[in-house]
């Protein structure tokens, strides 16, 4: 039988694990049905041992609930980063990887057969051509090992590269990665750099940071290289393993209500744009040409004009948008901070003054409940809305005759 390994080969499904088990934190070992017991309990045993001092327990009714707790306000690291460290090898990984530094050390150039022979020759290990080929190409993407194609013979030398030159021949680069660390997107790369160095963020704290974003980042290179080739993307989500889309990818989006990332792609097949969550994706592809790129290009950068989030509605490539008017109540004189907020946060809306300390913002989307979410966040100070749907205008009243239930208030005050 198979001994638990805190090293994983799979890292999609450990991302899954992590995402809905510890960060979401709302299901227990009951509910897990995918797999066997022992899958769970090797994957939290996992994810404890990388989070062991971020780990929360909770005894509930129907077991027991294992979350993140995170005040990403107090901690220097992101602590997901500890899951990238946790790759597989085998014992010719290992091997290659030590005989293939020494071969090349010296600042030498072979070619695939003279590195098959010195392994044979001088290490007295016997590897076939084509496993010593997959180990440089890999050495190869990653960087620590730079091709040079001689004649029809392809040359292999050390990359010169290193991290620690870098941080002493670049005054202040060691404050930027610091900072870039602890950023998303690039993460996980700026904390490795500083490993390499031996080096830790000891300076910058980010007070809003959204860690969750660290399992995603794995996906984000293959989505901009197809973005930049041009490409189809094949994409399939944690919900189902047949749940499996070709799409054509346009643009990562980030919302700036709840900081998640969305794929915002193009679907020949329904002839429709759409946003899908980055944090529901479980892995991407590519998907070959797609000859009509820049035509879906064109189209979408017409489209995403009238998004005030990430969603295009139920909307096709040229649908009609949504009209909507939303005015407020802004003493200008004493109020002038909410003036510059909705003037920041417009974004596709037009402000205009329509009456004394009345301003009205117009805009056309495809989905009115976004700039509705958003218009709420001035609740006190609407006094009319206009347009978009009779299902939005309703589930405005109804949410400011529930706040009055709750709250109370004089039965003679009229909703507007």
């Amino acid at each position: 039988m198979a001994g638990f390994s805190e090293l994983i080969k799979n890292f999609s499904k450990t991302r899954e694990y992590v995402h809905d088990f510890f960060v979401y934190g709302f299901k227990v070992r009951g509910e897990f049905n995918k797999k066997s017991s022992r899958t769970y309990d090797d994957e939290k045993r996992r994810t404890e041992s990388w989070m062991c001092d971020h780990i929360r327990y909770d005894e509930l009714g129907r077991g027991r609930q294992v979350s993140i707790s995170v005040d990403c306000g107090h901690i220097q690291e992101n602590p997901l980063y500890s899951a990238f460290r946790s790759c597989s090898f085998t014992d010719n990984d290992i091997k290659l990887h030590f005989l293939i530094t020494d071969m090349l050390c010296g600042g030498e150039e072979l070619s695939l057969r003279e590195m098959t022979d010195r392994l044979n020759t001088d290490y007295c290990f016997l590897f076939d051509e084509q496993t010593v080929r997959n180990k440089l190409k890999e050495y190869v993407q990653e960087g620590i090992v730079i091709s040079v194609k001689k004649g029809k013979t392809m040359y292999y030398r050390l990359s010169e590269d290193r991290t620690e030159d870098y941080f002493r021949d670049l005054p202040g680069l060691e404050d930027a990665v610091k900072f870039f660390s602890e950023t998303r997107d690039i993460g996980v790369i700026g904390n490795s750099m500083l490993r390499q160095a031996d080096l830790k963020n000891d300076i910058f704290y980010m007070k809003h940071n959204y860690i969750i974003h660290t399992l995603e980042d794995i996906l984000i290179p293959d989505i901009l290289e197809a973005m930049n080739d041009k490409c189809f993307l094949i994409i399939k989500t944690f919900s189902s393993e047949t749940n499996i889309e070709k799409v054509v990818p346009m643009q990562i989006l980030a919302s700036l209500q709840t900081g998640r990332r969305y794929l915002a792609a193009y679907i020949p097949g329904r002839n429709r744009f759409t946003s899908r969550r980055l944090d529901k994706i479980s892995d991407v592809k590519n998907g070959g040409r797609c000859e009509d790129y820049d035509l879906y290009k064109e189209k979408y950068d017409k489209n995403i004009s009238k998004c005030f989030g990430v969603s295009f509605g139920n909307r096709h490539t040229s649908g009609t948008v949504s009209p909507m008017k939303i005015s407020f109540y802004v003493d200008e004189e004493k109020e002038s901070f909410i003036l510059d907020r909705i003037e920041r946060e417009r974004r596709c809306a037009v402000l205009e003054k329509t009456g004394e300390h009345i301003y009205t913002l117009t805009a056309d989307v495809f989905d009115p409940n976004e700039f509705m979410h958003w218009a709420k966040t001035f609740i006190g100070r609407i006094v009319n809305v206009e347009g978009g749907s009779d299902e939005v205008r309703m589930r405005y009243i109804s949410d400011i005759i529930k706040m009055k239930k709750m709250y109370g208030g004089d039965d003679d005050e009229d909703i507007q």
